[in-house]
């Protein structure tokens, strides 16, 4: 057990100085791809959070803060994504891939008392990570732009639950995002001496607040469980501060500008970068054994600067539903009997639409969570596993196909940590 927490944190390390989100091209609209929720447990189960309250006391839900009536140990969580992509469009018949490896999830969670509980989590929100190059050639003269964007955008959270009795929960996130997101978008001909770039910083430092509630019913006599959940994000303070630099130059080599002259200089603020979005859920299972859930997310559409031009995004929604089997968690003669198997689907209609087209998205996933052989059923920790396989956007109107594989791994150490033992 110690060497594996060991190990874990040297992989923390190997992932904080190697970060690279890989993401499509349409990461290059707004502030990029969204990977947040990345949580093993919960995208394993095709995204479901709203209305799951974890059977056992070492999980804690920060998509819904009220979900932790049943939260009573320490956990830390440390989580990785392998993301790989592969794109085709009928654009000149183009195909391509890209992989990456990045941490994903650090989280603290630990009781405050036996009724309110409080959680801390880090993870990257969204990225962009894309180059995208288009040329054709008019009488002789080749013409060509090349898009390039990075950056990321991540996210600091702070969630309190209190348990108002057996059967209600309220919640509170404060959530924290920061980061800086660079497109450039750069035009030459195969007879000028010069590129025309124009370039893209954007600055985020944004604040809101997510409110969550539950209801929960269990019939002690079957242990069937019937559970409701909602939440809503709103509040933001602060904005997104964007500028813009348009300028001709040359590269040198080794991709270094040369020869910088400044057109245009200009600066926006956008301050509706994270609108109000919601979520309800609906779930049912059975005590220690098996739990499904049903969920509907809702985001508000937003207008938001790109190239010194506004941008509509629409009003988008998810449909998640998902749960999880445990066979029997007294067997200890068969190992596999007391695994926890995940299970779950989504389709997400999305915010954009190009060229009258709507970029939509959807997926399965699966997953297991392993436990340590000192593991029971109220102290679970151990090795999370999950896959996500789909695909977002079309063929149509020379658009991007995107099929994606995501393994996500990932330990949960949970104890009662922390705490004074007392003796008479």
């Amino acid at each position: 057990m110690k060497k594996i927490f060991v190990l874990s944190f040297i992989s923390v390390g190997y992932f904080l100085n190697a970060q690279s989100l890989s993401n499509s091209p349409y990461a290059t609209y707004g502030i990029g791809d969204v990977k947040y929720d990345n949580t093993i447990e919960t995208s394993s189960m095709g995204g479901i959070s709203t209305a799951y309250i974890s059977d056992f006391t070492s999980n804690f839900n920060f998509g819904n803060p009220a979900n932790n009536s049943n939260f009573e140990l320490t956990s830390i969580k440390l989580e990785a994504t392998n993301e790989n992509n592969y794109f085709k469009t009928d654009y000149n018949n183009t195909k391509s891939t890209k992989h990456s490896t990045y941490l994903s999830n650090i989280s603290l969670a630990f009781p405050i008392s036996s009724k309110l509980k409080m959680g801390l989590l880090y993870q990257p929100y969204s990225s962009k990570s894309y180059e995208i190059i288009n040329s054709e050639t008019r009488g002789g003269t080749i013409y060509a732009n090349r898009f390039t964007g990075s950056g990321t955008l991540n996210t600091a959270q702070v969630a309190l639950s209190y348990k108002i009795n057996s059967q209600f929960a309220v919640g509170a996130r404060a959530n924290y995002y920061f980061g800086n997101l660079y497109d450039t978008n750069e035009f030459t001909t195969s007879n000028a001496e010069l590129i025309n770039g124009y370039e893209t910083k954007n600055n985020i430092k944004n604040f809101n607040f997510t409110l969550g509630t539950s209801y929960q019913n269990l019939n002690t006599s079957t242990d069937r469980k019937f559970t409701l959940g909602a939440t809503a994000t709103f509040g933001n303070t602060s904005n997104m501060n964007t500028e813009y630099l348009n300028s001709t130059y040359y590269y040198t080599d080794g991709e270094v500008k040369a020869g910088q002259t400044t057109i245009e200089t200009k600066s926006t603020s956008s301050k509706n970068l994270l609108p109000l979005q919601a979520s309800l859920g609906v779930g049912y299972g059975s005590e220690n054994q098996w739990f499904v859930s049903g969920q509907i997310d809702y985001k508000k559409g937003e207008t938001i600067s790109y190239f010194g031009n506004t941008f509509d995004f629409n009003d988008s929604y998810r449909v998640s539903a998902g749960g999880w089997y445990l066979p029997n968690y007294n067997n200890f003669r068969s190992y596999f009997s007391r695994v926890v198997y995940r299970y779950g689907a989504f389709y997400e209609k999305g915010s954009l639409k190009i060229a009258g087209t709507d970029i939509n998205k959807f997926g399965v996933s699966a997953g297991v969570m392993l436990p340590f052989k000192t593991s029971s059923i109220t102290r679970m920790s151990g090795l999370e596993i999950g896959v996500e396989l789909g695909k977002r956007g079309t063929l149509k109107n020379n658009l991007i196909n995107q099929n994606f594989v995501n393994l996500k791994v990932g330990f949960n150490f949970a104890d009662k940590w922390f705490r004074k033992s007392l003796y008479n």
